[in-house]
C-alpha cells in the first residue's frame, strides 16, 4: 500500500468561525478536486439544509457557501496509506498543520465528520473536537433527518460575537 498525499487546499478566511474536518479525501473527491465529491455523500445536502441555503452544485457555489457562512473545511490527515475510501484501512497517518487556519480566523469549535476523523484529530493534534456523524454513503443507516439534526450543533458557533 503506497502513501497518498492530500492535494486539496483548505477552505477558510478571516471570517471562519468553525472548522469542519473529514478524515482524508475519497478517491472521488480527489478526482473531482474538491471535498465530499461522491454523489451519494450527504455532506452538501445536510449542510445546505441546516444552513437553510440552496443546495450548491458547483465547486464555486460550495466554496462560496462555506465562506459566506463562516465555515472552514479541510481534512485531518495530510497523508496516509488507505485502501479506496475506507477510513478503517488507514495506516501511517500524518496530520495536516492547522496553524495557518487558527492564526487567520477566530475558530470557535472544531467538528469532525465521523468518529475516525475525531480519533485521528485527538490523537495526532492533541486537541478535542465535536464529533458529528459521517455523511458518507457507508453511514446510510442513519436517516437524513437525524443527520441534519446532529449537524445543527454547528449553528450556535456561527452566531456573531456579542
Amino acid at each position: 500500500m503506497e502513501t497518498i498525499y492530500h492535494t486539496l487546499l483548505p477552505i477558510y478566511d478571516a471570517n471562519s468561525r468553525i472548522l469542519i474536518l473529514g478524515t482524508f479525501p475519497s478517491p472521488k473527491s480527489r478526482a473531482q478536486g474538491f471535498y465530499y465529491g461522491h454523489p451519494q455523500n450527504r455532506f452538501w445536502h445536510v449542510l445546505s439544509t441546516v444552513l437553510q441555503e440552496p443546495l450548491p452544485s458547483s465547486i464555486e457555489e460550495k466554496r462560496a457557501m462555506l465562506l459566506r457562512r463562516g465555515i472552514a473545511l479541510w481534512d485531518v490527515l495530510a497523508s496516509c496509506k488507505i485502501t479506496g475510501a475506507a477510513d478503517s484501512s488507514i495506516r501511517d497517518p500524518v496530520a495536516n498543520d492547522f496553524t495557518p487556519i487558527f492564526a487567520a480566523a477566530d475558530i470557535r469549535a472544531v467538528f469532525t465528520t465521523g468518529s475516525v476523523a475525531a480519533k485521528f484529530y485527538t490523537r495526532l493534534c492533541g486537541s478535542g473536537c465535536i464529533c458529528l456523524p459521517s455523511p458518507s454513503p457507508a453511514n446510510c443507516a442513519m436517516p437524513f433527518s437525524a443527520l441534519a439534526e446532529a449537524y445543527r450543533a454547528i449553528l450556535p458557533y456561527l452566531q456573531p460575537l456579542t
